[in-house]
């Protein structure tokens, strides 16, 4: 039988998407998280930054579905990388802070909201590891373990998996993993202040090795990539400094510069790795990060609206998923997309169908351009009451492509700041706060007042999907 032209394309471009379906199903792909630790949204040469170089990030975006307007669940480490392994709001996971217990340092937040303070030891100056804030920050990791967690579901499939870097949640162990560094013994240098802190910084190898053991054994794997990098200490290479000590209005941002840049070699090292041993093609990557970074021109930390604080300073960061042939790659500058949306896109491609998640996956693109708004959870350093872990919600957020509002907890937020220092505890504003952020993307008018319906709209809208879960633990 004849064909004609248009049945032979016919025929190709359907083989041409069985062969997709076909790769997906034959082998799960390996799977790869890397996530930046405190890093503007804009301190990427792709992203417009003028003077950091980051080659190998701008090389990955080319690669990857990028989302450059990319959020994430929090902007506190602890909440937001416990969004990341579990695809759920803080609210829905119950890990809402890096800590529990009470610091003397918020002593008059405390008494405001009529809790008593416990008195520290002259002998204990370090009240992060003190074994009762610890106590009671294990009553926390109890609750957050009744969550599934992505490792959870790639057991089943069965992965291996690595953790390295942070890991605000006990130990690799008791996060599922097959392998990995941090040990979460607080009388051990901390939580996390341990060895796993190590990768990046003291080179990839403990990933390659690992890497080397599935590939010997004929299991997929999964790695979790989250260096203390670009975060501080902000000790780069020399000839990173030097570099940008040129460029930089001083040395502390210098510095942080250099770190950015020192952190985007670190993921051309583990790109590198891929290719060479023929895994690029068979890798899901996917990047982001925990939270922003502003670094600040007058002294050694964070600026205000950053770190912490529910602005794009601290909630926005790309967010890309590569893999070869089967997502198409796009800069895509429009689409909102969220950390609560990883988890569904990495069961999606395992065509895994797991418990119903707020997140939705990058491979439903329709569904996706619907999405309307995303949330953000604005949370204290520290979880006063650790039977009702939400108690400490400083800001709900609530947000579209043109609209944002940032609704403040009026309980937490006790008074307006005074000192500078003190916007980076909570103490931001008790009123709403509406951005038009397309005409305004650095947040600078506040125009509740003038769009008062708006502010109705999206209070409704915040109220109807923040509703607070307790675990009984």
């Amino acid at each position: 039988m004849k064909l004609n032209s248009f049945t032979l394309l016919l025929i190709f471009i359907l083989l041409s998407c069985d062969d997709s379906e076909t790769f997906k199903s034959i082998k799960d792909p390996n799977i790869i998280f890397i996530v930046s630790d405190d890093q503007s949204w804009g301190d990427y040469s792709f992203m417009g930054h003028p003077h950091i170089q980051t080659p190998n990030i701008d090389k990955l975006a080319r690669e990857s579905a990028t989302y450059s307007k990319g959020y994430v669940t929090s902007p506190l480490c602890g909440p937001s990388l416990a969004s990341i392994i579990t695809g759920k709001y803080a609210f829905e996971h119950q890990q809402t802070g890096n800590d529990a217990g009470d610091s003397d340092r918020d002593a008059s937040l405390w008494i405001k909201n009529g809790y008593k303070l416990t008195k520290k030891k002259k002998k204990n100056n370090n009240y992060l590891y003190s074994r009762e804030r610890n106590e009671k920050f294990d009553f926390i990791k109890k609750g957050f373990y009744k969550n599934k967690l992505l490792t959870d579901y790639l057991n089943v499939k069965g992965y291996k998996s690595f953790q390295t870097g942070k890991w605000w949640l006990g130990s690799w162990e008791e996060g599922k993993f097959n392998g990995g560094m941090t040990h979460g013994d607080y009388k051990k240098m901390g939580r996390h202040g341990d060895n796993g802190l190590k990768i990046g910084r003291e080179g990839l190898d403990p990933i390659f090795s690992f890497i080397d053991q599935t590939q010997e054994d004929g299991d997929p794997f999964f790695i979790w990539y989250a260096p203390f990098l670009p975060h501080t200490p902000h000790n780069p290479p020399t000839e990173l400094i030097d570099k940008y000590i040129k460029l930089a209005p001083n040395e502390a941002v210098a510095k942080y510069w250099a770190m950015c840049e020192w952190f985007d070699k670190t993921v051309g090292d583990l790109m590198n790795y891929l290719k060479k041993n023929s895994l690029e093609e068979n890798t899901l990557i996917v990047y982001t990060a925990d939270n922003g970074w502003i670094q600040s021109n007058k002294q050694n930390r964070y600026a205000p609206r950053s770190k912490r604080a529910p602005h794009e300073g601290g909630i926005r960061t790309p967010i890309m998923f590569k893999l070869p042939r089967v997502i198409e790659p796009e800069m895509n500058t429009s689409t909102l997309v969220s950390n609560i949306d990883l988890v569904p896109t990495v069961l999606d491609f395992l065509n895994i169908t797991g418990e119903e998640l707020s997140g939705v996956s990058i491979m439903e693109k329709e569904k996706l351009n619907a999405r309307e708004t995303l949330f953000v959870e604005c949370y204290h350093h520290d979880i006063l009451n650790i039977e009702h872990p939400t108690e400490t919600v400083l800001y709900k957020v609530a947000l579209n492509k043109k609209w944002k509002l940032m609704l403040p907890n009026t309980k937490m937020v006790v008074r307006e700041f005074t000192l500078p220092e003190e916007q980076y505890y909570g103490y931001y504003s008790n009123q709403p706060q509406l951005y038009d952020l397309e005409n305004d993307p650095d947040e600078k008018v506040n125009l509740a007042k003038e769009y008062p319906d708006i502010v109705t709209f999206l209070s409704e809208k915040i109220n109807n999907w923040w509703q607070p879960i307790k675990y009984e633990n």
